[in-house]
Parts: structure tokens; sequence; C-alpha cells
């Protein structure tokens, strides 16, 4: 089974994708980020969302989405525009008919380090740890994304 991580937002959107056999062990397929144009009208920027999922997903062929379910956000000026992105991604795996899974933050950081209010470093330690990285992916969108692949594939 390939499960395609997604952590959603305007500017960058996080992916990872990993194929699991046995729910006990998971190898990294691809990650990296899709980038939006600051300055950019958000409905060209939303379609470029669309553009390089669709491609991703076309090329990865993933048999589920596991997205972060927004459900508090802190900075209410970035609200709309992510909640918008994470529409435009639900959307594209919709067209592609593919199942979406939806976590929320605490759920992921529960499910990878055993405390639901885990900080940032922790999920990145935990991540490496994890997927025996040897090159730890700059963005914390992206190690966001494999947390989210991650907590599908322990909740399957």
């Amino acid at each position: 089974m390939i499960i395609f991580g997604i952590d959603p937002g305007i500017a960058v959107v996080g992916y990872c994708a990993m194929q699991t056999e046995d729910l006990e062990c998971c190898n990294l397929v691809t990650w990296g980020s899709i980038q939006t144009e600051k300055g950019q009208p958000i409905a060209r920027r939303l379609f470029e969302i669309h553009k390089d999922l669709k491609c991703l997903l076309e090329e990865v062929k993933p048999d589920v989405v596991a997205i972060e379910d927004l459900y508090f956000f802190k900075n209410t000026k970035t609200f709309v525009p992510v909640l918008q992105a994470r529409g435009v991604i639900l959307m594209t795996a919709e067209m592609l008919d593919i199942p979406v899974y939806e976590y929320t933050p605490l759920v992921v950081k529960q499910v990878l380090t055993g405390y639901g209010r885990a900080s940032k470093d922790e999920v990145k330690d935990m991540v490496c740890r994890t997927l025996n990285l040897s090159v730890v992916p700059r963005l914390d969108d992206i190690i966001d994304a494999a947390a989210i692949a991650y907590c599908h594939m322990r909740h399957l």
C-alpha cells in the first residue's frame, strides 16, 4: 500500500509518500513540497497546487491520501487561504478517486511520539528515527507530511 501524506498550506504544501507491506515497516517513495509564489492572486496559487498535486498523484499512484485536519489555527490571517488550499487538495484527490483520511495534529503527534502536545523538534526527531532518514528535510512541512502518512499507516 502507498500512503501519500499531505501537510496543507497556501505557500508550501508538504508531501511524503511511503509504501508499507506489513504495518510495521515502511519505505520512503518520495517527498518534497509544492510551493506557490507570494504576491500571486489566490486563484493562481490554488490552481498551481491543484496542477502540481494532480501530476504527483498520477505519478506516485497512492492507494490513499492522509491529510492534516485543521481544527484550530493560531494565525487568523492565513487560516482562510490554508482552508482553501486544503479544499483544492481534497478536490484533487476526489477527482482521481483516491480515498482521503484526515488526522488532527494532536492525533498525529500522539501516534508518532506518544504525546499529543509534542514539539516540532520532537516530531522531527521521531520522523527521522522512524523512517531511518540519513538526510533530514529542511522544511517542517515535509516532516509534517511524513508524520501524517506514518500516522495513517499506524491506524490501518
